[in-house]
């Protein structure tokens, strides 16, 4: 695991402009009642949330969608209850943060279902790369979030396997540069902690694999440190018990960096639902 790079502060609280703005927003694009009650049924992690985060979450997505162009690629043609089902996936890592995590790009393109990425890339030894595989979903950095509608339409299906959550994480993991699982952590986070949680847990999950044990852990997640980030973070919302049971350390810093615990919501204590 890399070193941390320096994190930048969270926003400030809102002036009135934005403030203004915000309701001029809800106001305009608002989402439909029933609409967002289907949403809400369709997802086990999201009728775990408080009645005042669903509320939160729904005008996350209101703003996410007037920011965001969410658009059908490869003959996909996207409804308005399409991109909500995307949205709030996407929104609920920022519940307890801001839409600025989000903030330098923006384009989502949805296909109907894996797609062919096609580039070469130049890492940092100056190797040239070609990249030319199917995909369920791609973020590139200052760039669009690309994704399989079939597979953003299969979340919650026990697994933890999320494909929403897993590129919008990296682009969190972005924020600081090239990602390398080691997001701007908030003030008052320990980096030190953070680096040795996850230091040790990929490193351990490596070995797991190696050894061919099983695990509920997607190996996909070994690839990098930026992959083990993302994987843990679409658990920790789809799965929580499955990241707490494997690494709990990993679940602890997860919890301090999105300002949630997944595992309160699920045991209904609504005092914990939030962790600030």
């Amino acid at each position: 695991m890399m070193a941390a790079k320096a994190a930048p502060e969270l926003p400030a609280a809102p002036g009135w402009f934005a403030r203004w703005r915000r309701a001029r927003v809800l106001r305009r694009q608002p989402i439909d009642t029933a609409l967002w009650q289907r949403v809400i049924a369709r997802f086990s992690f999201l009728q775990t949330l408080s009645s005042d985060e669903q509320q939160r979450l729904r005008e996350l997505v209101a703003l996410f969608l007037d920011r965001k162009s969410v658009i059908g690629a490869g003959g996909l043609v996207m409804t308005r209850a399409m991109q909500v089902v995307i949205a709030a996936q996407a929104c609920l890592l920022v519940l307890n943060l801001d839409l600025d995590f989000y903030g330098d790009w923006v384009e989502v393109i949805v296909y109907p279902d894996e797609f062919v990425a096609d580039y070469e890339y130049t890492d940092d030894a100056g190797v040239v790369h070609r990249v030319h595989a199917p995909m369920s979903g791609e973020a590139w950095e200052h760039g669009p979030v690309i994704l399989s509608w079939r597979d953003a339409a299969a979340a919650d299906g026990g697994f933890g396997y999320n494909v929403v959550m897993h590129e919008f994480a990296h682009k969190i993991d972005m924020l600081n540069g090239t990602p390398d699982g080691f997001p701007p952590l908030h003030a008052g986070m320990d980096r030190a902690a953070w680096s040795q949680a996850f230091g040790a847990a990929y490193a351990d999950f490596r070995q797991r694999l190696e050894r061919r044990e099983e695990t509920l852990i997607d190996p996909y997640a070994a690839e990098d440190p930026a992959e083990f980030f993302a994987v843990l973070s679409e658990m920790f919302f789809e799965t929580p018990d499955a990241v707490r049971g494997a690494y709990p350390q990993v679940y602890d810093q997860l919890a301090a960096f999105y300002r949630q615990d997944p595992l309160l919501r699920m045991a209904g204590d609504p005092a914990m639902r939030v962790t600030r």
